[in-house]
């Protein structure tokens, strides 16, 4: 791999390879060979190589022959200044970064100059001969791929996740196996989430990074959900999720360290990462300190997502639509002519808690589109609004929307060009809500005139033919259930003049 120097090209060469594409495998920065004979049996190589200065994050592929005739060789690692781990024969491919690393190694800068790969011999028999190759990749700058090296599922579908939970690097706790209340360990968050039936889950602590280590070393192991790094900025104007990165990002909004909210936008977009508001209807005081958005200015253009449907607020009266919903403010952003997408997140603070109660994990679930199941694709998912909310994270429920005018289709997310008089057909096709209605919303004030539509069974595509006004900036389908409370909520599809 060519070392990454800017974002686009490390979106080029992570899409390229969760995509399997027709391109090259990567080249290696540096490439190491060498070969074992008897003579190197029980005794240790160390093989030098160099790294350049602003290296951010180190990975290494090794391979060796002779392995017909017993012959074993295991790895170490040091960088300059120190010992950085020792992972025997158990692991072929293993990274180093500033922020977290592969098991059996450490984290922490990555200092320039000459390291050395350890090689350990146990046992070559006489007569043997193992030839080594181990290639080396460097990359720059704060963009990060993911913990899985591939796609944990291939093949566009909609997949289910949630996008706000809580473990031991921050507040969250859960009974001890004596039954005392203690600082819950990330596993028992991804069980919980496996068991909800899940896709990918973010593990957002506050202000932490310090759980990505635990990610790193267990995501070979939870090879069927995908783990998407995040962080909950907690400052004393507004909270926000940061999904993508995993360097360190000023929180101090109002200090030296980050004077304004347009300080820490432009650390998140430079590692190509992706910010959401968190639950912005709830009180900012004694009772919530900062819950509430009121970080000024805000520069909405460079908000990604907003949290309009948040665990903890579905325990208030009225649930998704309760006094603290975060959709009204999504809706003056969109009103605004802003065009973000609505997500939800569980802001779970214990994996033990009952999945039937809102705020357990995956209730409430963001569902997303894409073309797999990856990081940077699950990302490009929720930037472009494929995205809709099953509030009660039920796990059958579908939500997809469509329109067409003329020859242009446009899904949730998508913006379709409109004047004055255009007839636009507005296809909803919904599962799991047998006896609910599905409803159209807008900024249009015909829109308000559309009448619900009746979901007789539990498969059931359900046409709303419309005219556009020319004033309208978005629409969107939302589902309530037979008892009138809100199931599920769409994301717009954005009108234009064309």
């Amino acid at each position: 791999m060519t070392p990454i120097r800017s974002l686009a090209a490390a979106v080029a060469i992570c899409t390229s390879l969760l995509a399997g594409g027709a391109s090259a495998a990567p080249t290696p920065d540096a490439t190491l060979r060498g070969v074992m004979t008897a003579a190197d049996h029980q005794t240790y190589r160390e093989v030098p190589f160099r790294v350049p200065a602003g290296t951010t994050r180190l990975t290494v592929e090794f391979e060796h022959t002779g392995k017909d005739q017993k012959s074993v060789i295991d790895l170490g690692l040091r960088d300059p200044q120190r010992f950085r781990g020792w992972s025997g024969g158990n692991k072929t491919r293993f990274t180093v970064s500033e922020a977290e690393a592969t098991a059996s190694y450490l984290p922490g800068p990555l200092p320039a100059g000459v390291w050395k790969l350890v090689l350990g011999v146990p046992n070559l028999r006489q007569g043997a001969r193992a030839a080594y190759t181990a290639r080396i990749y460097f990359e720059r700058g704060a963009a990060f791929g993911g913990f899985q090296s591939t796609a944990v599922k291939p093949g566009p579908a909609w997949f289910r996740g949630d996008l706000h939970v809580h473990t031991a690097h921050s507040d969250g706790a859960c009974e001890s196996r004596k039954g005392l209340r203690v600082p819950c360990p990330v596993f028992r968050t991804l069980e919980a989430a496996v068991a909800r039936g899940l896709d990918f889950i973010s593990v957002t602590d506050h202000n932490a990074t310090s759980q990505n280590q635990a990610l790193r070393e267990l995501a070979p192991y939870f090879d069927d959900l995908l783990l998407l790094p995040g962080r909950e900025v907690t400052t004393f104007q507004g909270h926000a999720n940061v999904f993508g990165p995993i360097s360190f990002l000023d929180f101090q909004l109002g200090s030296a360290r980050a004077q304004d909210l347009a300080t820490l936008q432009g650390q998140v977009e430079k590692a190509g990462g992706l910010i959401s508001i968190n639950h912005p209807g709830l009180p900012s005081g004694e009772l919530c300190m900062g819950c509430g958005w009121v970080a000024k200015p805000t520069d909405f253009a460079r908000i990604q997502a907003i949290e309009v449907v948040n665990g903890g607020s579905l325990a208030f009266p009225g649930g998704a639509e309760s006094a603290v919903s975060g959709i009204p403010f999504w809706e003056a952003r969109l009103n605004a002519g802003h065009q973000i997408t609505a997500v939800a997140g569980s802001d779970n603070h214990d994996a033990s808690l009952s999945p039937a109660k809102p705020g357990a994990i995956g209730y409430p679930t963001t569902v997303v589109h894409a073309a797999n199941l990856s990081q940077i694709s699950i990302l490009e998912g929720l930037r472009r609004g494929h995205v809709f909310i099953d509030v009660e994270g039920e796990g059958r429920r579908l939500l997809e929307v469509t329109a067409t005018l003329g020859d242009q289709t446009a899904q949730m997310g998508d913006q379709l060009l409109a004047q004055a008089g255009d007839a636009v057909l507005l296809q909803a096709h919904v599962i799991g809500v047998a006896g609910g209605a599905a409803e159209l919303t807008g900024s249009g004030a015909s829109l308000a005139a559309t009448p619900r539509q009746v979901i007789a069974s539990q498969d059931q595509i359900l046409s709303f033919p419309l005219t556009a006004d020319g004033a309208a900036l978005w629409l969107r389908v939302d589902v309530r259930g037979a008892d009138g409370r809100l199931k599920l909520l769409g994301n717009p599809i954005y009108l234009a003049p064309r």
